[in-house]
């Protein structure tokens, strides 16, 4: 057994299910979390990142040791309440020095029952992972530094982890809502988006709000629905195109109900469709492809990607733990777009449908923005298809 261990008594500790120990400074609230670990490398956007609902069953481990440092604010949440578990930073959060900032990091934490641990070696941990795999593991904070080891160990190796759950229906919305807020700008801030093109159905499985901020931004007039909904209920709102969101879990698992649906739009409708991560993931199932549980997965906000169709590069934003097996993709279906880390795959479209997704982020949040273009591309669809039956009514 490895215990890494920093020079002044701990009061937080993360066990590994190997065995492996790393102690350091606990902030924010205490007590235990059991969860999958992973790692992210974006430098910027640590709020967005722990409020992204794809977190939802994993505790992240930053490797940019500087988090905490501009605070919280209320305007980067990207969904009402954090969806991570906890984080590990190398780096104890500092007084934040931001305009923006209405309180610490730590103080937020606390009050959204999220555990974290500064002071650890993360380049240690990230090895760890990157070799190994994203490990189950128990993070544990005491004030008192009193910590049962073997306990949290064996807790490590009782989890389960993140295959066969549908963490969707934890963080999808309970019930339908409207959305007309646009993307943040200097100096107005958010603004409403009241000239809308296009009548938009988002299937929240866990959606950002920066997606539909992109959205309404691209001209959409945004309904949101629950992650069971019913091809009938979508359909009764009569929308233009359908879009399914990023979410959490395992798509096998989410797949079982929303498969179902996404068939009867592709039998029973025209309509564009547009998916990003686990939506890209339910669109690919219910083409016929399958998906796989990745070592460690990406995440992160440095992350090139290849669009096959121009050859460019795009710097994307992303996370996802699972990805589209692109060699078990049906005819009909082609790959758009590929990861140049590893070369999994990172875009789907149907030849001859306006039906496309990407596993990336496009709308960013935290992340350039290389990739926003997928939202023009999806009102251009919608645009094309109003045009078409506008044209055989004549």
């Amino acid at each position: 057994m490895k215990n890494l261990v920093s020079s002044n008594k701990p009061t937080a500790c993360l066990a590994l299910a190997d065995g492996t120990l790393f102690f350091g400074n606990g902030f924010g609230a205490t007590g235990e979390k059991i969860a999958e670990l992973c790692f992210n490398t974006a430098m910027t956007g640590y709020q967005e990142i722990l409020t992204d609902p794809s977190y939802a069953g994993q505790i992240v481990t930053f490797t940019f040791p500087h988090i905490g440092n501009v605070g919280v604010n209320s305007d980067d949440d990207e969904t009402q309440y954090p969806a991570a578990e906890g984080l590990i930073v190398k780096c104890d959060p500092t007084t934040p020095s931001n305009w923006r900032a209405l309180e610490n990091l730590s103080d937020w934490l606390e009050k959204n029952n999220l555990l974290a641990m500064g002071g650890v070696d993360t380049r240690r941990l990230t090895r760890a992972i990157r070799m190994s795999g994203a490990p189950h593991v128990v993070l544990a904070h005491n004030p008192n530094g009193d910590f049962d080891t073997s306990e949290l160990i064996t807790k490590a190796n009782n989890f389960t982890g993140l295959e066969g759950l549908d963490l969707a229906k934890k963080v999808t919305c309970s019930q339908l809502y409207k959305w007309d807020e646009m993307r943040w700008a200097w100096p107005e801030g958010f603004s409403k988006q009241n000239k809308a093109r296009h009548k938009v159905v988002a299937i929240d499985y866990g959606a950002k709000r920066n997606i539909l901020r992109s959205l309404a931004s691209a001209g959409c007039e945004v309904t949101v629905l629950p992650a069971t909904s019913s091809a009938d209920e979508i359909l009764e709102h009569k929308p233009e195109g359908v879009f399914l969101s990023n979410g959490p879990g395992d798509p096998a698992a989410t797949g079982e109900y929303a498969v179902p649906m996404i068939k009867q739009l592709l039998n029973d409708t025209s309509l564009p469709i547009f998916g990003i991560c686990l939506g890209h993931q339910m669109l690919a199932l219910a083409l016929g492809a399958k998906t796989v549980k990745m070592s460690h997965g990406h995440h992160g906000a440095n992350h090139p990607v290849k669009e096959h169709s121009s050859g460019k590069v795009e710097i994307t934003s992303m996370n996802h733990g699972f990805a589209v097996d692109a060699q078990t993709l049906p005819d009909g279906v082609e790959e758009t777009h590929v990861s140049l880390f590893d070369g999994s795959n990172c875009g789907i479209r149907m030849i001859n449908r306006p039906v496309f997704s990407v596993q990336h982020h496009p709308e960013a949040s935290p992340g350039p923005q290389d990739s926003f273009y997928l939202f023009d591309r999806f009102v251009s669809a919608m645009a094309k298809e109003n045009s078409k039956a506008r044209f055989s009514t004549c």
